[in-house]
């Protein structure tokens, strides 16, 4: 029987064809994602080694809730903890064994400016300052080329950032820091042990990069973590980090509320929330390859439908002489495990190429992935696996009735009447039904405004569930539902359908819409793969343009300002282009928000507290107010609270509130005691060298004598050049003060924030935590706006990274960010459309083949060749449009739930694309038109006398 299989199975290989394609795409996706799963694995695990490449780490002690990042790649842990004191380092640099000890900071947010004058930038990788050099070591940095840089107009460039910047050693160029552009030369050109994804790495002085680090943090005298090397040249092994790790532990004080860890320790627990964190990416390819799959199933079960079909006779005759159901039924299976092979091996080299191609155009585009991409043997096990299991369910059906039939009515080629789908009209119809009824109890647990209803149990429930658990369920009972009741649904629709077509071809449209009544299981089920796709398009179509639509509602109704300013450094507007865009002539009012960081209300910390100008509600944005009167209480000196804070916090109008910051200052006491104290130090050290010199001397040592007179003038260069910086104390100052909540406003841009005018602001914070984030600007009555928006992008334009908006460029910031998310989509519908040709012509060949005779017969009476084409071009437009238009209606509807349960969070305004759906509609009868040509031509193909006589 297996011999029977292998030569039936090369006899229909041109049927298989479409089936082999159907499963090669669905393997692809599955294998393609687990490797680029394990590429960016690799990637990551190869970052880390090398950003955070020290052999042992102190960190805090204890895990605290916070979201606080650290001063290094390696600190991108999911779990955080308290931070310790630099001053650590010393203590730490103590310990047998201990090479190097130190933080080193970055400063994120900077900006190299290229040879051509231009922002250096790469595909979503950002820009970063690192502090590192001779006293404060990055063992994987090697330098092909200059050294370290020693001043603060200098810098160095990882090997990457000097190729974009077109750049070597020796040239001149510009970095702009948080604080604006400076003047630097580069001074070397270093590489690193493993690509860091297209990130610009800039080597900068550890004093300079200490000092931006420190102005971004709350406390300047905490850190994240401090690294240990305990070799500068190559990395320890797992026993001596431990080894190390536990003197360091010894030597730490008792209050010091620190811990050290192995390198390899902490790179895990960096590698694991990095990897988990973009593990998003291989379900949305997976996402293709269910919709692949699924639609691949239903081309196999048509594929060995008439397969069993043709050869039925063969089946019959060999149930007659002795052949058991259970060896028809291996004969079939041997066919199907013969294409699930084939189909997954080219599957498994699609995937390969398909993850290979990514990570091509990926370096194109300035990323470059050097992450293995290769498939492992797990990869191509399951890819194998997949595509088998889904071959042997397509053709289990088909192959159960080859072994079934009994060979008297196989002989004969009886059908069997298609089976009553009024039971799946109900049951799917039920189904769908309870799953509007869940997305109507969504909608109403979103909207609610406190218990979504007077039942306490029931209230309880919405609150476990939330909304994300009823809208999923919602959406899997809809979907399923549809799927279900399909096959109810074909007679309905092809009358509907079928009407245009049945009027304007009277002939071909009757005839078309009779043949689909007839399997309408089989017309449901091809339809399902335009269904599933054209879904879950539509759907996110309407939520796209919904946000689209809804920013342009903000700046149409709520923005005022005629400009917007922000800047690509962290969002920090330097203070020299705040007060450069001050002086541009033409401006009525300037209005900028800064925000605070580190605020507590009652001692609870909340994020999002900004120090805006009292222009803030008249000249900018207009307030929607819920509760007082937010213009008064901006000038009167109360806070303005969004919202969501009121609602969490149960802040009321009138309800005082304890605010308190906790800002870092220079103690001027204890900064003038340490310069004092260093200076005698030197003074004392000076004067012990010239003692010592003066006794050589008298010795006769004339060579001693030079040698302590050379050590005292180093000494003396060593003093004169040191790091003001170094002898700066700070101390913390608490400051409170008791405020009033005068408004509160349920504007989506501002519903988790709360404002305080100016002069609290400067009372709660700093100017060097306190960053201008964003300027709204309003131009003076009569002014050409196209002249002044001109003045301001001069005067920003020594600064690179500030962005000038006017009102339109604003909201076209979320249409261009609508747009790429459009382009998966139409990637996704592309897909779709493709299976649902390869489903549709599959179909229609089943049907052709077991209307042989009926077609022979048609074409006896006069039916011209044309008609014939015509009736299957229509049978399967109407398929394409039946699974479209299914699609759709369900799309839209999730569309909209999805848009009234994120109301609140900005999506205010419900936007149905029909420009897309009218295209997606026109596609669809496109698509049954291309997919009834093959078919066609086939059934055209037999002769009409053969045609008549097959039967």
């Amino acid at each position: 029987m297996i011999k029977i299989g292998l030569r039936d199975a090369r006899a229909h290989f041109g049927r298989f064809v479409m089936s082999i394609i159907a499963i090669a795409l669905g393997v692809s996706f599955v294998v393609g994602s687990f490797c680029f799963r394990e590429m960016m694995n690799n990637q990551v695990s190869d970052m880390m080694g090398t950003s955070a490449d020290h052999d042992v780490y102190v960190r805090g002690s204890k895990e605290v809730k916070s979201d606080s990042s650290g001063l290094m790649a390696a600190s991108s842990s999911s779990k955080t903890y308290n931070t310790i004191n630099v001053d650590l380092a010393s203590t730490i640099g103590d310990v047998k064994g201990v090479k190097s000890a130190e933080v080193v900071y970055s400063v994120s947010g900077t900006v190299l400016v290229g040879k051509d004058g231009a922002a250096v930038s790469t595909m979503g990788a950002p820009t970063l300052a690192v502090g590192f050099g001779k006293d404060v070591p990055w063992r994987s940095a090697t330098f092909t080329s200059g050294t370290d840089p020693t001043s603060d107009d200098e810098i160095a460039l990882h090997s990457f950032a000097a190729e974009k910047a077109n750049l070597k050693v020796g040239d001149k160029t510009k970095v702009v820091y948080p604080d604006g552009p400076k003047d630097v030369t580069v001074t070397g050109i270093f590489n690193l042990d493993s690509s860091l994804a297209g990130a610009i790495i800039i080597d900068i002085p550890p004093s300079l990069a200490k000092m931006y680090a420190t102005q971004q943090s709350d406390d300047p005298d905490k850190t994240d973590q401090i690294g240990i090397y305990g070799n500068l040249k190559t990395p320890l092994d797992e026993q001596a980090q431990q080894e190390l790790a536990d003197r360091i532990n010894k030597a730490l004080p008792a209050g010091s509320k620190a811990h050290a860890i192995t390198g390899n320790q902490l790179r895990d627990e960096s590698t694991q929330s990095t990897q988990e964190a973009l593990g998003f990416v291989q379900p949305l390819i997976l996402i293709f390859a269910v919709i692949a799959l699924f639609v691949g199933s239903f081309i196999i079960a048509n594929t060995f439908s008439m397969i069993v079909r043709e050869s039925m006779r063969g089946y019959a005759l060999l149930r007659s002489i002795g052949a058991s159901p259970a060896q028809v039924f291996t004969t079939v299976i041997v066919q199907a495990i013969m294409l699930g092979v084939v189909g997954s091996g080219i599957g498994i080299g699609l995937g390969w190429g398909m993850v290979k191609g990514i990570v091509a155009m990926m370096g194109q585009m300035g990323t470059p992935m050097t992450g293995s991409s290769n498939p492992s043997v797990s990869d191509m096990l399951v890819g194998l696996a997949v595509g088998l299991i889904v071959t042997l369910i397509g053709a289990a059906l088909p192959a159960s009735r080859a072994a079934m039939a009994p060979p008297i009515q196989a002989m004969n080629e009886t059908v069997n009447p298609e089976k009553p789908v009024l039971t799946r009209g109900i049951i799917g119809t039920t189904m769908i039904v309870v799953g509007a009824l869940t997305w109507a109890w969504t909608c109403r647990i979103a909207v609610a405004d406190g218990d979504p209803t007077l039942i306490g149990w029931l209230n309880d429930f919405a609150s476990w569930t939330g909304t994300g658990w009823p809208l999923g369920v919602g959406a899997a009972l809809i979907v399923i539902g549809v799927i279900v009741a399909g096959p109810a649904w074909v007679s309905p629709a092809g009358a509907v359908l079928g009407w245009i077509p049945a009027h304007v071809f009277q002939v071909t449209g009757r005839l078309a819409t009779r043949n689909l009544s007839r399997h309408k299981r089989r017309t449901s089920n091809t339809a399902a793969a335009l269904f599933v796709g054209v879904a879950i398009v539509s759907c996110l179509s309407v939520v796209a343009t919904s946000a689209k639509a809804s920013v342009n509602d903000i700046v149409d109704t709520g923005l005022k300002a005629d400009f917007s300013i922000s800047s690509a450094a962290s969002g920090q507007i330097p203070d020299n282009a705040v007060e450069a865009i001050k002086g541009v002539v033409g401006l009525k009012s300037v209005s900028s928000n800064r925000m605070i960081f580190g605020a507590k209300y009652d001692g609870k910390q909340v994020k999002g507290m900004f120090a805006a100008q009292d222009s803030l509600f008249t000249d900018v944005f207009a307030p929607e107010i819920i509760a007082g009167d937010a213009n008064k209480a901006l000038r009167g000196g109360e806070l303005v609270v969004g919202e969501d804070i009121a609602d969490d916090q149960g802040w009321k109008v009138g309800d005082t509130v304890k605010v308190s910051t906790e800002n870092t200052t220079v103690d001027e006491e204890a900064t003038a005691q340490a310069q004092a104290d260093y200076q005698t130090q030197v003074q004392a050290q000076i004067q012990s060298l010239t003692e010592e010199a003066q006794k050589l001397a008298l010795a006769g040592d004339a060579a001693g004598a030079q040698a302590k007179s050379d050590e005292i003038q180093q000494v003396t260069q060593q003093a004169q050049n040191v790091d003001p910086a170094t002898l700066v104390k700070t101390k913390q100052v608490t400051v409170i003060k008791k405020l009033k909540v005068g408004a509160i406003i349920s504007n989506s841009v501002y519903r988790s924030c709360v404002f305080v005018n100016d002069d609290l602001g400067d009372q709660l914070g700093t100017k060097q935590t306190m960053f201008t984030m964003q300027m709204y600007l309003v131009a003076k009555p009569g002014e050409n706006l196209d002249k002044l928006e001109q003045r301001i992008k001069k005067a920003v334009k020594p600064y690179y990274v500030i962005s000038v908006m006017n009102r339109d460029e604003y909201k076209s910031t979320m249409g261009s960010m609508v747009d790429q998310i459009l382009l998966v989509l139409y990637a996704l519908l592309a897909l779709s459309i493709v299976i649902a040709i390869f489903g549709i012509v599959n179909t229609l060949a089943l049907s052709v083949s077991e209307r042989t005779k009926e077609i022979g017969l048609l074409r006896a009476i006069g039916t011209s060749r044309g008609q014939v084409r015509g009736m299957l071009g229509i049978e399967a437009s109407i398929i394409a449009v039946f699974g479209t238009v299914m699609g759709m209606v369900v799309g839209v509807a999730a569309g909209a739930v999805i848009r009234a349960v994120y109301e609140a969070d900005g999506l205010s305004v419900l936007s149905i694309p029909w420009d897309q759906l009218g295209v997606f509609l026109v596609l669809s009868i496109l698509v049954g038109l291309i997919a009834s040509v093959s078919p066609a031509s086939r059934a055209l193909k037999q002769p009409v006398l053969d045609a008549v006589a097959s039967e």
